[in-house]
C-alpha cells in the first residue's frame, strides 16, 4: 500500500460531468466509476445508485457470501468538555450510559417533536463521539445549540466503507493488520489499521446482514489502492463490489429506515414506529421534549406486501374506496418472492394484517396486506450473528 496523497479526480469527474464544489466524490469512487454508473447525491455527497450490474445477482452474494459498498453517510466529530451535554441536549434517547467504545442509534428533533436527523452515534473516548448523519441538514443547526459550550464540531474528513454478509467476519479477519478483540458484538467501535493505514471500524451497517463499517482516520489515503487492497482481501471470502440497488431491497426487508425518504420532520418518532428511542423519563430537558410528551404515541408506519407487483415510493394504499396511506420506498423481494414497501398510514390505526389496495404510479391496482416492520428476522438475530441461517 501507499501513503501518497488521494488520486486525481479529474477523470471521474469528467464522466460525471459536475463540479465538485456543491458535492463530493468519495476517495473509493475513482477505482470502479464507470459510464455506465449512475449516480445520486446524500448527504451532499455522490454516491453508485447502479452501477449496470444485476442487482438480484448481487442481492444474493450479499445474503451468501459478502459485499462492499461505498456509501455516502456523513460523519462528524464532536468532541471537548462540554461534548456530552450538548449531544445530550440534542438527542431524544439517553446516551448516558453509552460506554467508550460503542454506539447507539439517536434520533435528533426540533422543538415540536419532528424528526431533524437520525443516525449511530459512537463513542471513541470519553469526551470525544462520532456521529455518523443520514440525508438532510444538521450540522448548522447543533452548531447553533453548541454556542457558550466548550465543546469542537468538526468533519474528519472520513468515507465510510461497508463490509456486508455472512462472510464478513471472515474478511475482517485477513482484512485488519491486527485480530478483533473478543468480544466484537453488534454496535462495537475499534480503532485498528488496515494495511498500515489508520481505520475506525464498528460492527454496523445498513443491510441487517451480519456486517462492518470502515472509517479512514486519514486524509493522507490513496483510495483506489485502499479499494483494490481490500477487494482482493475480500475475493477468497466471495466478496463483490456492489451499488445501493442490492443494499436498497435488503435495507427495507431488514425495516431499516431512511432520513428525508421514510421519516421527515412532519412524523414524531411515534409517528415513525421508533417510539423506543425516544427517553422521556431521562432528566434533560432535551429539545422537543415537551412536545413529544404530549404528542400520540400510535405509529403510522408499516410495511406492505404486494403479491402482484413492486411498489415504488408514492405509490397509494386505499381501504374501502379513500386513500388511507402512501409508500416511502419500495421494490421486489427476492427472499420473500413478493412486492413489499415502507408505508406511512393517515392515521395510527392498528392496521398489522389489513387488507389494502396498492395503486401503482401508472394506475394498476394490486391487493396488499399491511404487516409490522422488519419484514422478517424480528429479532435481528441476523446482525447479531445469532443465526447460522443463509439463504
Amino acid at each position: 500500500m501507499s501513503d501518497k496523497p488521494a488520486a486525481n479526480y479529474a477523470s471521474a469527474h469528467d464522466i460525471v460531468r459536475i463540479s465538485a464544489k456543491r458535492f463530493e466524490m468519495s476517495p473509493w469512487m475513482p477505482a470502479y466509476l464507470t459510464d455506465k454508473a449512475v449516480l445520486g447525491v446524500y448527504s451532499r455527497r455522490f454516491y453508485a445508485l447502479g452501477l449496470s450490474e444485476d442487482p438480484t445477482s448481487d442481492y444474493w452474494t450479499l445474503r451468501r457470501k459478502a459485499a462492499l459498498y461505498d456509501v455516502p453517510e456523513h460523519p462528524y466529530e464532536i468532541s471537548g468538555p462540554d461534548a456530552y451535554a450538548l449531544l445530550d441536549k440534542v438527542f431524544c434517547r439517553d446516551i448516558s450510559k453509552l460506554r467508550v467504545g460503542r454506539a447507539t442509534y439517536a434520533i435528533s428533533c426540533d422543538e415540536s417533536g419532528g424528526i431533524l436527523m437520525d443516525g449511530v452515534l459512537m463513542r471513541i473516548d470519553e469526551d470525544r463521539y462520532w456521529y455518523v448523519l443520514a440525508d438532510g441538514e444538521f450540522i448548522p443547526w447543533l452548531k447553533a445549540h453548541a454556542l457558550g459550550m466548550d465543546v469542537t464540531i468538526r468533519d474528519p474528513g472520513s468515507w465510510v466503507l461497508q463490509v456486508q454478509g455472512p462472510n464478513s467476519l471472515d474478511v475482517m479477519a485477513d482484512l485488519l493488520d491486527e485480530p478483533l478483540t473478543e468480544p466484537f458484538k453488534y454496535f462495537s467501535v475499534h480503532s485498528t489499521s488496515i494495511a498500515g493505514q489508520p481505520f475506525l471500524i464498528s460492527r454496523t451497517g445498513w443491510t441487517n446482514e451480519m456486517g462492518f463499517e470502515l472509517y479512514p482516520l486519514t486524509t493522507e489515503l490513496d483510495g483506489p489502492a485502499m479499494f483494490h487492497y481490500i477487494m482482493e482481501k475480500g475475493a477468497p471470502h466471495g466478496m463483490i463490489h456492489s451499488s445501493l440497488e442490492s443494499m436498497g431491497i435488503r435495507r427495507i426487508e431488514g425495516g431499516i429506515m431512511d432520513n428525508g425518504t421514510d421519516m421527515d420532520p412532519s412524523m414524531t418518532p411515534f409517528d415513525a414506529g421508533l417510539g423506543q428511542f425516544v427517553s422521556l423519563d431521562k432528566p434533560t430537558d432535551f429539545i422537543g421534549k415537551k412536545a413529544l410528551a404530549a404528542a400520540p404515541r400510535g405509529s403510522r408506519f408499516f410495511g406492505v406486501t404486494c403479491a402482484g407487483a413492486a411498489p415504488l415510493a408514492n405509490s397509494a394504499l386505499a381501504a374501502n374506496g379513500k386513500t388511507v396511506g402512501r409508500a416511502t420506498a419500495g421494490g421486489w423481494s427476492p427472499y420473500l418472492e413478493t412486492g413489499i414497501a415502507f408505508v406511512v398510514m393517515d392515521e395510527a390505526l392498528n392496521w398489522i394484517g389489513r387488507k389494502v389496495t396498492v395503486v401503482l404510479a401508472d394506475g394498476g391496482e394490486h391487493a396488499g396486506e399491511i404487516v409490522a416492520l422488519p419484514f422478517y428476522d424480528k429479532r435481528k438475530l441476523i446482525p447479531r450473528g445469532l443465526s447460522n441461517e443463509i439463504p
